[in-house]
């Protein structure tokens, strides 16, 4: 069975960049335009790493964070953003709260994606 990659993403351009990114890897990936639906898919599939947006409209990515870990503490999230500065406090707090993701700035090339997930499904690459 594939490794499943779940991408929450408000802009229809940036999933369609994940879908392109890892079209040629032995990864599935399935998208959701909003905080809510992302919740929703990962209620009723479980998935191998999840990549969200920051500012999206309806409930952010912190929120969004936040509902993901009360599903699965482990899964590795990584938070794709360049209003970090705007989010600041909410993110500090989620770290407080022992909530575990990782940051990532835009823009991020498809290369580098793809260089992430192999590192964290094979040990293999570096990013």
């Amino acid at each position: 069975m594939p490794r499943r990659i779940l991408v929450i993403d408000d802009e229809t351009g940036i999933r369609k960049s994940f879908m392109l990114a890892f079209e040629d890897t032995p990864y599935e990936v399935q998208t959701a335009e909003s905080g809510e639906k992302g919740i929703a898919m990962a209620k009723k599939s479980k998935y191998d790493l999840a990549f969200l947006d920051l500012k999206m409209p309806g409930m952010n990515g912190v929120e969004t964070l936040r509902e993901l870990r009360k599903m699965d503490r482990d899964v590795p999230i990584y938070i794709i953003t360049a209003f970090h500065q705007e989010f600041f406090d909410q993110l500090k707090k989620a770290k407080e709260d022992k909530l575990d993701f990782e940051l990532l700035q835009k823009p991020v090339d498809s290369e580098k994606l793809v260089a992430i997930v192999r590192a964290i499904f094979e040990g293999s690459a570096r990013y």
